[in-house]
C-alpha cells in the first residue's frame, strides 16, 4: 500500500463509525426511555456485563455510569458463573452487551438472572436475537457494516454500543439532577478533582502574607509592603478598614514614566480603584478565568462587608494545579 491508501483505508473506518453513530439517533426510542426508568428506580446497583470486546465496552459504560451519579460495577461474564454471580442482588438491574445476543456465557446467566426477579436490559445489534428477546428491554445498537476491512472485528460496532452506553448515562445524570459538586465528590484525585474541588478560600493568602496598606501612606511605605509580602500587588484600604483600591507591579511600572517623589506622594493618588476581586467561596477554577478574562496576575478576595481578607495570585493557582 502506498500512502495514499494508507490515508483512505483510515478515513473509509472513521466515516464507517461516524455513520455507524449517526445510525444511533434513530434507535434512541421508547426502548431508551424505559430503559432509563428501569434504571432510575434500580435501587440497587448497574451491573454492567459483556465477553470479549464488548464487555470492554462494558467495563467503560459502568465506570462512566459510576461517575456520574448512577452507582455501577462490571462483572465479566465467565467469572459469573464461577461465582461471581453472587454480586448481584434482587435490587440490582443487569445491562448486557453483545452484538450478536447469542453470546454463550451471557445466555447461561440468564436462568439465574430470571430466577432473581432482575430486570435486564440488552444491547445488542439483533432485535431477534436470543438476549433481546429474553430481556425487560432491548436497547439496539445494529451497524450496517463493521469498518474491519474483513468485515470480522468489532469496531463499528463497539463505537456504536459505547456512544449509546455514554448516551444512557448522560440522561441518567439530567434526570437525577446531578450536579458539579456530586461530580466533584466521586473525582477527588488528579487535575479534574483540583479544578472541582478547590476553592479560594484554600489557595488564598491570608493574615501576616496578606499585603495590605493605609491609602494615607506613602508610594514608599506601599512599595516596602509590596516587596515583604512578595505577590506583586498590596491591597490599600481606607479608614474604616473597607477596600479602597489596590496598587501593583503594573502600577509601578507606570509611575516611572512620571516624575514623582515616591516618598512624599500619597498611595491613594496612584493607586488603581477600580480593581478586580473575588469572593472567598467561588472555585480556584473561577478565579483563573477571570485572571486570564481581565489579563490580570492576582486577585484580592473581599468579605460581603467589602473587607479584604485575602489575595491570590497566579503562581498560587499553577502551583496548585488548577491551570
Amino acid at each position: 500500500m502506498n500512502d495514499d491508501q494508507l490515508i483512505s483505508t483510515a478515513k473509509d473506518v472513521v466515516t464507517l463509525e461516524a455513520l455507524a453513530v449517526n445510525g444511533l439517533l434513530a434507535r434512541i426510542d421508547e426502548n431508551f426511555v424505559k430503559a432509563c426508568h428501569i434504571i432510575a428506580a434500580c435501587k440497587g446497583r448497574v451491573v454492567v456485563t459483556g465477553m470479549g470486546k464488548s464487555g470492554h465496552i462494558a467495563g467503560k459504560i459502568a465506570a462512566t455510569l459510576a461517575s456520574t451519579g448512577t452507582p455501577a460495577f462490571f462483572v465479566h461474564p465467565g467469572e459469573a458463573g464461577h461465582g461471581d454471580l453472587g454480586m448481584i442482588t434482587r435490587q440490582d438491574v443487569l445491562l448486557a452487551l453483545s452484538n450478536s445476543g447469542e453470546t454463550e456465557e451471557i445466555l447461561t446467566l440468564l436462568p439465574i438472572i430470571k430466577r432473581l426477579a432482575v430486570p435486564m436490559i440488552a444491547m445488542t445489534g439483533r432485535a431477534g436475537s436470543t438476549l433481546a428477546r429474553f430481556s425487560s428491554v432491548h436497547m439496539s445498537n445494529a451497524v450496517e457494516k463493521e469498518a474491519c476491512s474483513l468485515g470480522l472485528a468489532p469496531t463499528a460496532s463497539t463505537t456504536a454500543a459505547l456512544v449509546m452506553g455514554d448516551a444512557l448515562a448522560v440522561t441518567l445524570m439530567t434526570l437525577r439532577g446531578f450536579t458539579r459538586d456530586d461530580f466533584a465528590l466521586s473525582h477527588p484525585g488528579g487535575s479534574l478533582g483540583r479544578r472541582l474541588l478547590v476553592q479560594v478560600s484554600d489557595l488564598m493568602h491570608t493574615g501576616e502574607l496578606l499585603p495590605v496598606v493605609k491609602e494615607d501612606v506613602s508610594i514608599m511605605d506601599a512599595l516596602v509592603e509590596m516587596t515583604a509580602k512578595k505577590l506583586g500587588m498590596t491591597a490599600v484600604v481606607d479608614s474604616d478598614g473597607q477596600l479602597a483600591g489596590v496598587f501593583t507591579d503594573g502600577d509601578v511600572r507606570r509611575l516611572l514614566e512620571r516624575a514623582i517623589d515616591i516618598k512624599l506622594t500619597p498611595l491613594s493618588q496612584v493607586m488603581t480603584v477600580d480593581c478586580q476581586v473575588i469572593s472567598q467561596n467561588v472555585l480556584a477554577a473561577e478565579a483563573m478565568q477571570v485572571m486570564e478574562t481581565k489579563k490580570i496576575n492576582a486577585l484580592l478576595v473581599i468579605d460581603e462587608d467589602s473587607r479584604v481578607i485575602g489575595a491570590l495570585n497566579m503562581h498560587d493557582l499553577i502551583h496548585a494545579g488548577i491551570v
